[in-house]
């Protein structure tokens, strides 16, 4: 889908022209006024839309009116929600072009392209009919600097969600080293198993035994001139989890590609960054690797020792997530950051809590933990602080080692972030479970069923604020 903006759209020979209605208004374009409003009584609840004939009373073949609700409760938020129902409904409608002619009293570009390319969505790589698509869309009443920004969100958003739809026999530990590398504008140094020994990362190294996929330890680079804040960004990685020698169910299984969508997210972030040249200094990093069962595969009750000298006692070789995580965060604490984020599909008790409408949150600082869920406040991702309390990590406690992997089952995602501060030190830290927003298993809201890209919009404008 190409996008474009005019000065001009109300004049141009598409096959739908879009306008928008609040409820007890008219419109700009009188044709809508009488047909669809006096005739017909359309009311422009949210997200409703009205279709008619132009008859050649304009350039347009045929208009598309889409409500936005009052006009004192719409917010840029719904923007994106109403460019996405009218981008579907153009869809439908086998609409090649399309002009929107929105009045809205303010720049609403950004979240319009976030929209119509959340809309554009298909992961239809490996399909022989691919899917309907808008091939033009232009946009009036905006500025260019916020297509921009909103192509870039976009952009990073789908490398995210057809990197986590891809099947694991794609998207291995290699291939996300690949990428990596490959990014524009962006340092990247790949770590291979003999360097991630002498880097003592035995509770990564204890996860990916069981592979004959070779683990891959990335860190990634974003660096600017004078940066007024240095972060570190780490995406769980890995690429498929079978539950290793503590075996998932078949059914349990079959998403488990999904399980680097924290590692896609980072890599999302990393794609675009140079395009905005924020003033941080951003590092992302990413532990890569299969938990997989096998004669070598790490065992319960194995003892494993992370990079900071702490052993873990293995009680489910299925908790494989904090323990990759547990190694990245001790180097993202060794880089001299002010800040350090990891985003992960880490644990089930979160979906328990918090179903797939929000991502928990929690850490060690509150102005940190709050500045990332007023961001996703900005962009429509949700986020829910869940407690900390000491009382969590008592279910952790090991007599053997200094902790296990895995505790009681109430309370599971607190636990889970209990369990990866012990590997935090003198620096902020936010820890992001995206469980239940990360995959869905049917369509929702402006998703289709699949990957989501859950984070990356939070993150990016994290970043740039």
């Amino acid at each position: 889908m190409e996008i474009k903006i005019s000065s001009n759209v109300r004049n141009l020979p598409v096959n739908f022209l879009v306008i928008n209605m609040f409820e007890n208004e008219k419109t700009t374009q009188n044709l809508a006024n009488t047909y669809a409003i006096e005739r017909d009584g359309f009311k422009g609840q949210l997200g409703e839309t009205y279709i008619l004939q132009t008859y050649g009373e304009i350039p347009a073949e045929k208009i598309l009116l889409v409500g936005c609700g009052k006009r004192d409760e719409f917010c840029e938020n719904e923007v994106r929600t109403v460019v996405y129902k009218s981008v579907k409904k153009l869809q439908q409608m086998c609409a090649k072009t399309a002009a929107f002619d929105f009045d809205l009293g303010f720049d609403y570009g950004e979240a319009a392209v976030i929209g119509a390319m959340l809309a554009d969505y298909a992961f239809d790589k490996y399909k022989s009919k691919k899917a309907t698509r808008v091939e033009e869309i232009i946009f009036g009443n905006v500025s260019e600097e916020s297509i921009k920004s909103g192509k870039y969100f976009g952009d990073a958003i789908k490398f995210t969600r057809d990197l986590a739809n891809e099947p694991a026999a794609f998207a291995t530990p290699s291939k996300l080293a690949e990428i990596a590398l490959n990014l524009d504008g962006i340092d990247t140094k790949v770590y291979e198993k003999d360097e991630i020994e002498k880097m003592g990362m035995g509770a990564f190294l204890g996860v990916s035994q069981g592979s004959i996929q070779s683990p891959k330890f990335i860190h990634m680079k974003y660096t600017c001139q004078n940066p007024k804040k240095r972060i570190a960004i780490i995406g769980k990685g890995i690429c498929f989890d079978s539950g290793g020698l503590d075996l998932k169910p078949p059914s349990s299984m079959l998403t488990m590609r999904d399980d680097m969508s924290g590692a896609a997210c980072v890599l999302g972030v990393m794609s675009v960054l140079k395009y905005f040249c924020p003033e941080v200094e951003v590092h992302g990093i990413v532990a890569a690797c299969e938990n997989m069962p096998s004669g070598s595969s790490y065992k319960p009750g194995d003892i494993l020792t992370a990079k900071n000298g702490k052993t873990i006692e293995i009680d489910n070789t299925d908790a494989e997530g904090r323990l990759t995580l547990a190694d990245a965060l001790c180097y993202a604490c060794e880089l001299g950051v002010d800040e350090v984020i990891d985003i992960a599909t880490l644990t089930g008790a979160c979906v328990v809590a918090l179903g797939t409408a929000a991502s928990g949150i929690m850490g060690n600082d509150e102005g940190l933990i709050k500045n990332i869920i007023d961001s996703g406040k900005m962009v429509g991702e949700k986020y829910w602080q869940l407690p900390m309390f000491k009382e969590y990590f008592e279910s952790l406690k090991s007599d053997i080692a200094d902790m296990k992997n895995t505790g009681s089952r109430n309370g599971g995602a607190s636990a889970a972030g209990m369990f990866l501060q012990e590997f935090i030190k003198d620096v902020k830290w936010a820890h992001i479970d995206i469980a239940g927003t990360a995959f869905l298993e049917k369509p929702e809201k402006e998703y289709i069923k699949g990957a989501t890209g859950s984070g990356v919009r939070t993150i990016l404008k994290y970043i740039l604020n």
